[in-house]
């Protein structure tokens, strides 16, 4: 494997005794080049072990929304460690959950009021689509047991999410005849005017139909791929005369990343459950959120044991990572964080513009602190992401997309080094 032959002699010995034990992300082990062993970070930067810094290009996996080692948030990590660092979450309460559980919902649209607390996105999402189907359940609807899902979207790699992500993105074809069948609709290209052929095919197959999941603005790992706020308008209302749950799925474009606290907030419109994660604690712990409307809550509201939701993760509402996400939640209350992502979004802009011109480039495009540039293809995504490391940035391209999603908070001049890297990488790449 690339960690038995590829060591560098300038690792640390913790990194030459431990790679040939792990199994990294995403990657095919034999081949797959070697992961940059970090010994530090703060605000926006990663040290390597070899004393070099790189600027962090996409806010690890976007959820370093503050940056890392932000002092308001370590603080009250640190204080709740002291305290009381977890309590099972099962017949027993806690001051953080509970306070985070009612801020959510504060700040939430429509009625989003109960939280259920997970680990993971991807856990967030399988709670949201079990909710809806025992919604159903409940109701006494037991054949609506389908979810309607969209090219291109990602949810997670959990059996039930996948089963609703878009196997053609690579990561879950291989698992394309093990998963749960649901449909998988194209919205197209943009604009999307209407969706009568949606509205259609609900007009006969409604009541297979638990629901619709779907990513508001962004679809992220299918291809950063932007959706007008009228796809969100069309969704809510063929879900009302469907009957069906709407799940907006903002575990990446929740939390100011789209450039309103979520992306939904630009529709006008709420769904039925939301789900939520990786910016939701800064960047600092393991935490998601399935929030439900009223309504749905109300369908598990019953004297018959049977009609609960039969859930619980051992470590959900983790108290060390309520405490994180409240502080994080202080942040956006006492800190210009929107007014943030609105300057980082006019600096993208203005500075990813060059390589429209570029060969090999299809798109450019921004929104909110999301800023992609497109290629027609990428042939080595190990070696592009080496040659950004050697301007000072981590960037991890993907499929055909080189982006940047960087904390709020970055300083204009790591931006500037960060959009300077991706003009002149795509420059020197030869297509």
């Amino acid at each position: 494997m690339a960690g038995e032959t590829g060591k560098n002699s300038d690792s640390p010995d913790w990194y030459a005794a431990g790679l040939a034990h792990v199994w990294l992300p995403y990657a095919q082990m034999k081949t797959a080049a070697l992961p940059l062993p970090v010994v530090r970070t703060q605000g926006s930067r990663i040290v390597l072990a070899d004393g070099r810094e790189l600027i962090d290009g996409v806010a690890s996996w976007w959820t370093a929304c503050h940056g890392y080692n932000q002092p308001h948030i370590r603080h009250a990590v640190t204080k709740q460690l002291k305290q009381m660092p977890h309590v099972m979450f099962g017949g027993l309460a806690h001051e953080g959950a509970f306070t985070l559980a009612r801020r959510l919902s504060a700040l939430l649209p429509g009625d989003l009021s109960r939280v259920f607390f997970s680990e993971s996105g991807s856990i967030a999402v399988e709670v949201a689509l079990k909710m809806a189907l025992q919604y159903w359940i409940n109701a006494g609807r037991p054949t609506k047991t389908k979810f309607m899902a969209f090219k291109y979207g990602y949810h997670g790699d959990t059996q039930g999410a996948m089963s609703v992500s878009d196997p053609g993105i690579g990561m879950h074809d291989v698992f394309r005849g093990a998963l749960p069948q649901h449909a998988t609709i194209d919205l197209g290209p943009e604009p999307v005017n209407d969706l009568r052929g949606l509205e259609t095919y609900f007009e006969r197959h409604a009541t297979e139909y638990a629901g619709i999941i779907i990513e508001p603005l962004v679809q992220g790992a299918g291809g950063m791929i932007f959706r007008d706020a009228k796809v969100l308008r069309l969704l809510r209302r063929i879900a009302n005369e469907a009957e069906q749950i709407l799940i907006f799925d903002e575990i990446f474009t929740g939390f100011g990343r789209t450039g309103t606290m979520f992306a939904c907030e630009q529709a006008g419109v709420a769904p039925d459950i939301i789900t939520l994660s990786k910016a939701l604690t800064g960047g600092t712990l393991p935490l998601a959120a399935t929030v439900a409307a009223k309504r749905v809550f109300d369908a598990f509201w019953s004297d018959d044991p049977k009609k609960a939701l039969m859930h619980g993760p051992t470590f959900m509402a983790n108290v060390l990572a309520c405490a994180a996400a409240n502080a994080s939640l202080d942040l956006f209350e006492r800190e210009p964080r929107l007014e943030q992502v609105a300057a980082i979004s006019a600096a993208l802009s203005r500075d990813l513009e060059p390589c429209r011109a570029m060969p090999g480039v299809k798109d450019v495009r921004v929104k909110g602190a999301i800023g992609v540039v497109e290629m027609n293809a990428i042939d080595n995504l190990d070696a592009l992401r080496a040659r950004f490391v050697e301007e000072g940035a981590f960037v991890r391209p993907f499929g055909n997309i080189i982006y940047l999603t960087p904390a709020f908070t970055i300083a204009p001049g790591e931006l500037k080094t960060l959009t300077g890297a991706v003009v002149k990488v795509v420059r020197a790449l030869k297509q």
